[in-house]
């Protein structure tokens, strides 16, 4: 697997990472939509760097069990702690913040901004906290150089491949260093090679980063990247093991 260079401040980062304990924990979650029963007492717990893999078939609760640990849907009942804050007693404008400073998203047909270049794409999260129009674009192009896509800058989202997008959302969701990176079928769209390549490039980067990854796939061959795979089924997690 490629060792990528690591951009100013990445080192500091994973320094500043708690060395022992969960980063991230769901605890008892129950979410229905309606009479659909979504997670059933779902507990999971996610430690510092770690890449874990959620498995299952479709309907087990996998997403929705993501997006709980992310602050995106709040659970009927259970808990998610980040860092030792009580995700789901946040308010809305709260999760929101957190979601900004600390989480980094990449999701299966990457929701770039068309009317952007693929630069402005991975510059906008830094713009958004304030950083400088020239500090965030010169940020941006060296995570395209990092996924190995410098030639797509200053084009579009429909100037490029499926393989390239993708390689520009990882770019974007990593560009903040986020303590953790959550991926949902984020090689669903691609073929084989193209999805072998995303994953070598998110997984580096990730590591040399310090962010933990929380992927949900249905792919044995992208979960093999995983350290830890836990099957999720009818709203549980039913069983967790090494990768």
């Amino acid at each position: 697997m490629t060792t990528l260079p690591t951009p100013a401040g990445d080192a500091s980062r994973t320094a500043a990472l708690e060395p022992a304990g969960p980063l991230l924990v769901a605890d008892g979650l129950r979410l229905a939509f309606g009479p659909t029963i979504a997670l059933a007492d779902a507990s999971l717990a996610v430690h510092p760097g770690e890449v874990l893999a959620l498995m299952g078939p479709s309907g087990s609760g996998k997403s929705t069990l993501l997006h709980c640990l992310a602050g995106i849907l709040r659970p009927g009942s259970g808990t998610v702690t980040f860092d030792g804050r009580d995700v789901t007693a946040m308010s809305d404008a709260g999760r929101s913040a957190l979601r900004r400073s600390e989480f980094g998203f990449v999701f299966q047909f990457g929701q770039l901004v068309p009317e952007l270049t693929c630069a402005e794409n991975v510059a906008l999260p830094l713009r958004l906290s304030g950083v400088s129009r020239r500090d965030a674009h010169r940020t941006a192009r060296e995570w395209l150089a990092r996924l190995e896509v410098p030639d797509v800058a200053d084009k579009r989202p429909g100037q490029v491949s499926g393989g390239q997008g993708q390689r520009v959302a990882v770019a974007r969701a990593l560009v903040t260093r986020p303590r953790v990176l959550f991926a949902d079928e984020p090689t669903g769209a691609l073929d084989s090679l193209n999805g072998e390549r995303v994953m070598q490039l998110l997984v580096a980067a990730a590591r040399d980063t310090g962010a933990a990854v929380v992927l949900v796939t249905h792919d044995s061959r992208v979960a093999a990247y995983s350290d830890r795979e836990a099957v999720v089924r009818d709203g549980r997690v039913r069983e967790q093991v090494r990768a």
